[in-house]
């Protein structure tokens, strides 16, 4: 297991470098001076050319790279133009966000999809079958910002169980955790409701191909019961492909809920990152998408790591 450890962190660092020169590149093909595309066409050449100074535009390419990708090391992102406040810090007061509601819609998404995906593979051209993976595609054709209106409709308008926007913050009290827990509850809903019926289509699959295998025919010539065979052995070696799946949905959670975000109006890193392009402010822009990167190469490494827990041939090097 070792040396798929360490093939598989190597692969991680050596990706992670490469997007690094790829999102700092970004800042070098912009046409124009990225000062002056910050301040504006009305800045002052003082500004200007303060700006420069600040951003080390004054420096050579190689040097401003190697200072950048320092500063990514040790958690420097540089300072917000537009929000005079070091990017760490607005990455942290969103994430504070972000994190909870990416972590709840997989939850709530895991939950749902597998049993869901389980049953229906158990089942296979049943009627059980049929309406569950119909609704499980009705769930995937929905658009998410349609259904998060809805909800609002329904829950915070008419029966006004949760709040229809906005976030108070986590506070420090157990009313405050409550009352930001419920700010949360429709965004969760309507990013996890989409992402299970995906996941319970990619679990079906999984599990019908292995309940085709010898070893499933042993367990059942031994007289194991259905749900053991189910969850005990076809759900555990048919995981590799759910695990990638649920992988992929968490670093999407992660980064990629601005409309979402823009719906409940929650300060979350999407909606950061939407208002600093719309306020060209690039060091937040170049910061966060580095650090959003980062997080999906870490992800990816976790689920590498999950694959070798549930398949014994990838600790044995096999």
């Amino acid at each position: 297991m070792i040396p798929y450890l360490l093939h598989r962190l190597a692969s991680a660092v050596a990706t992670l470098l490469l997007a690094s020169l790829v999102v700092f590149a970004v800042l070098e093909i912009l046409p124009g001076d990225p000062a002056r595309l910050m301040l504006g066409l009305n800045a002052s050449p003082e500004a200007i050319e303060t700006l420069r100074t600040q951003m080390g535009l004054d420096q050579p390419v190689v040097v401003r790279y190697l200072e950048w990708l320092y500063g990514m090391v040790t958690g420097d992102f540089g300072r917000s133009l537009t929000y005079s406040s070091p990017v760490i810090d607005l990455v942290e007061e969103r994430l504070a966000v972000s994190l909870p509601l990416a972590l709840m819609a997989l939850t709530l998404s895991t939950i749902i999809a597998i049993p869901v995906g389980v049953f229906a593979a158990a089942r296979r051209g049943r009627p059980a079958d049929t309406v569950a993976m119909g609704l499980a595609q009705f769930g995937v054709a929905i658009p998410n910002f349609w259904f998060a209106l809805l909800l609002v409709y329904v829950f915070a308008v008419g029966f006004r169980l949760v709040p229809a926007g906005g976030f108070p913050g986590w506070g420090e009290t157990w009313s405050s955790h409550g009352q930001a827990f419920q700010a949360l509850v429709l965004p969760a809903v309507s990013l996890a409701l989409p992402q299970a019926a995906i996941l319970a289509r990619v679990t079906r699959s999984a599990v019908v191909e292995v309940m085709g295998e010898d070893f499933i025919r042993t367990a059942r010539a031994k007289g194991l019961p259905q749900r053991i065979v189910l969850w005990r052995h076809a759900l555990r070696n048919a995981l590799i492909p759910v695990l990638t799946i649920m992988g992929l949905q968490f670093a999407f959670l992660l980064a990629g809920t601005i409309i979402i975000e823009n719906v409940f109006y929650l300060p979350g890193l999407g909606r950061l990152i939407f208002q600093a392009i719309s306020q060209r402010d690039l060091i937040v822009v170049q910061g966060v998408v580095m650090l959003l990167v980062a997080s999906v190469i870490l992800i990816n490494l976790m689920v590498d790591i999950c694959y070798a827990v549930v398949d014994p041939r990838l600790r044995d090097g096999r």
